[in-house]
């Protein structure tokens, strides 16, 4: 039976445990893993701060491999079909109905009541459905992409490059706008590589730890700032003087501290705009000792405040294009030279290493 890495609870190590390939349904395949991607929700999983996980769980939302076996039909969106030993990479989300309101009416997918998650919603008793594991269960209805360009360098981009470029699409970047992305991880990483493409003059980065800022610099970033080295207003300051005092046109937060966003908007020129995309998981309020003043810190600024929740399938399919393309995708090219490989056997290595920022960006290799 293959192997798989399984968190069995809130809190617990990660343990490998045999699991048995399930019976295929029509039009489902097995996915024979090559790569999956640790991120900082597979910390949270692990850590028991997202809701409704069904443990013991599979981890691994975003991976790359090889079609082992298909029964039935299982096509692209193009409406060609795949064929066995064919590399791809999935939409990590499934089950997405386009029938409720959500979906048809606010075209907002991502808010779908019915959607569930490989590696996060779905738990080990519905088959082998996360990536850090040597097969991949592909239910009937999972949205499948070839993949043409090197595995390392998609999954390099991993979850955080279509989170990024749901965010920028939400920023509606103009030419020449300064843009100041807060936070070094792999979506602040990812963030600064799409402002550039989207026209962006200046992108500024302040995050940490330097190991994180120096990859900010070579992602593209005009000028790194260390947070940890400064105070708010030092921040605030370092910002204006680089944005001819008026602060940042654009600022996208992917810190995940609550305090980051206030300091978002504060960051941010009057009459410019904020994208929250780091609060993903619920790291509580903002300290009182921040003092957000809704009046000063947002309406009086005119500010435009965007959340930002996860992605859908166009920010997948077009992070496989972006990365496919010889020239465009030449900066995760370059982030693919900092991936940390971890085995099945050193998972809970690879947790605790993201956890506390020791690696830029770390990948189960099978």
């Amino acid at each position: 039976m293959p192997l798989a890495a399984v968190i069995a609870g809130p809190n617990s190590p990660v343990e490998l445990r045999e699991v048995p390939t399930p019976s295929l349904e029509r039009d489902s395949a097995i996915l024979k893993v090559e790569f999956s991607e640790v991120c900082g929700t597979d910390v949270y999983l692990q850590q028991g701060l997202l809701a409704g996980v069904p443990y013991p769980l599979v981890p691994g939302h975003v991976s790359v491999g090889r079609l082992e076996k298909i029964l039935g039909v299982i096509t692209d969106v193009h409406g060609r079909p795949f064929r066995e030993g064919d590399r791809v990479t999935f939409l990590d989300v499934h089950r997405t109905c386009n029938a409720c309101w959500y979906c048809l009416v606010a075209k907002a997918t991502t808010r779908c009541p019915n959607r569930k998650v490989y590696g996060i919603t779905y738990g080990l008793a519905d088959g082998p459905a996360g990536g850090w594991a040597e097969e991949i269960y592909i239910k009937p209805g999972t949205r499948c992409i070839g993949l043409n360009s090197d595995p390392e360098t998609f999954i390099a981009g991993g979850c955080a490059l279509p989170t990024a470029l749901h965010a920028i699409e939400r920023s509606n970047i103009g030419f020449g706008d300064a843009v100041l992305v807060l936070g070094a991880g792999p979506v602040g990483l990812n963030a600064i590589m799409v402002a550039i493409l989207s026209g962006a003059r200046l992108v500024l980065c302040i995050g940490a730890p330097e190991l994180r800022l120096n990859a900010a610099a070579e992602a593209g970033a005009c000028d790194t700032l260390n947070f940890e080295e400064q105070t708010e207003q030092n921040r605030l300051e370092w910002v204006r003087e680089r944005t001819d005092g008026r602060g940042a046109d654009i600022t996208i937060e992917a810190t995940g501290d609550p305090s980051a966003v206030v300091e978002a908007m504060r960051f941010t020129r009057d009459a410019g705009r904020v994208v929250i995309v780091g609060q993903y998981t619920d790291h509580g309020p903002v300290p009182p000792e921040k003092g957000f003043n809704p009046h000063l810190d947002l309406n009086r600024k005119h500010l435009d405040v965007r959340g930002c929740w996860g992605s859908d399938f166009s920010h997948f399919y077009r992070a496989v294009e972006l990365v496919a393309d010889p020239k465009h995708g030449a900066p995760w090219v370059g982030l693919r030279s900092k991936l940390s490989h971890y085995s099945l056997v050193e998972a809970n290595k690879a947790l605790n290493d993201v956890a506390q920022g020791k690696v830029i960006k770390a990948v189960i290799a099978l």
